[in-house]
């Protein structure tokens, strides 16, 4: 184990890979799946519920889609001294999901520290994973912390990541490399942060999705991950069409706003429909869509993030909204903005 304490777990178990179905190259239904996930003291629901749901929901993925389904896991915690028994360990992607509850099985919340926990660490091994070049790239975030760097107050490294990582430049990375981020924000604990998760998974045209109860963390991967698939086939269908729109949008001075409703107009023109998971609570705010997202770095942000007000949101008013049921609807103006996003990062 290296001085920083990242370990990268390997396995000389045989994997045997389950019967897929054939796909052509650059298929939307082609799914390489990786968490990353904060393993310290605050999170056993959230272990318990990944552990409990995996095979489940892999099957209902694979049999609503007919997905070929990879997957991996990044577990992480915090450099010492906060935490002195792993900053980050990362199993590489398998066909086996046997093999994916194993690794889950080991998982125990504990430790942490300070406040913050290395989640630039994890989103940096995230990138690293062996990524098909031809499948769809989610990476599910569970996280009921921040990064450090963002906000001084409880921070043993305000400076930001021990090693170097930026989280922003790092959300970037992915976007560009076409991982799709997922943000699980642990609620209440998260809010206070939670325009930070919602900005980096803007940046890669993903969602953030705040969470109280455990128990709907399945319900909330196979609606998200249902509706990754529907986007990157629609993306793929119509890769033409949005170029054009996106273009012409460029060429009339307009933002990411304007081009996004244009390319909703489009579609909507067309009658098309796209699967949706409920995540009204979610929303992308206006702090993370025109600041946040917009800042080079961390310390840009961090820089920001004392001088903004956070608005602090009932747990009961959260209750009501978080319904994370799928739903086939006319494409939405937020499916559009994170189109716009992916096509644009993507180029």
């Amino acid at each position: 184990m290296s001085r920083r304490q990242h370990s990268k777990v390997t396995s000389g178990l045989h994997v045997d890979k389950p019967e897929q179905p054939e796909l052509a190259e650059h298929d939307a239904s082609i799914l390489d799946l990786a968490f990353a996930m904060d393993c310290t003291g605050s999170m056993a629901s959230y272990i318990e519920g990944a552990k409990n749901n995996i095979r489940a929901i892999v099957e209902e993925i694979v049999r609503s889609e007919k997905s070929d389904v990879r997957l991996a896991l990044v577990e992480y915690r915090d450099h010492p001294p906060q935490d002195t028994t792993f900053v980050t360990r990362v199993h590489s992607f398998t066909n086996s999901v046997s093999e994916m509850e194993s690794w889950l099985q080991e998982c125990r919340a504990d430790g942490g520290g300070d406040t913050p926990e290395a989640v630039a660490d994890a989103l940096h091994d995230i990138i690293n994973l062996s990524w098909r070049r031809e499948a769809t790239r989610i990476c599910i975030l569970i996280s009921d912390a921040p990064p450090h760097g963002l906000d001084p107050n409880g921070d043993s490294f305000p400076n930001g990541c021990p090693a170097g990582y930026d989280p922003l430049r790092i959300a970037r990375d992915m976007a560009e490399h076409r991982i799709t981020l997922y943000a699980v924000g642990v609620e209440p604990p998260i809010v206070r942060y939670r325009d930070f998760f919602m900005a980096i998974a803007y940046i890669t045209g993903g969602q953030y999705v705040p969470m109280i109860n455990a128990q709907l963390l399945a319900q909330v991967i196979i609606g998200g991950v249902r509706e990754e698939i529907t986007l990157e086939r629609l993306m793929q269908n119509a890769q033409a069409d949005i170029a054009r729109e996106i273009q012409r949008a460029e060429e009339d001075g307009v933002d990411d706003r304007e081009t996004a409703t244009r390319i909703n107009h489009y579609f909507a023109s067309r009658k098309t429909r796209t699967k949706q998971m409920r995540n009204k609570a979610g929303a992308t705010s206006k702090t993370a869509e025109e600041c946040y997202s917009k800042c080079a770095d961390m310390s840009e942000m961090a820089s920001k993030f004392n001088a903004i007000e956070v608005k602090e949101v009932e747990e009961e008013e959260n209750k009501e909204d978080m319904n994370y049921e799928l739903d086939e609807e006319d494409m939405s103006l937020e499916q559009a903005k994170r189109i716009v996003q992916k096509a644009k990062s993507r180029k």
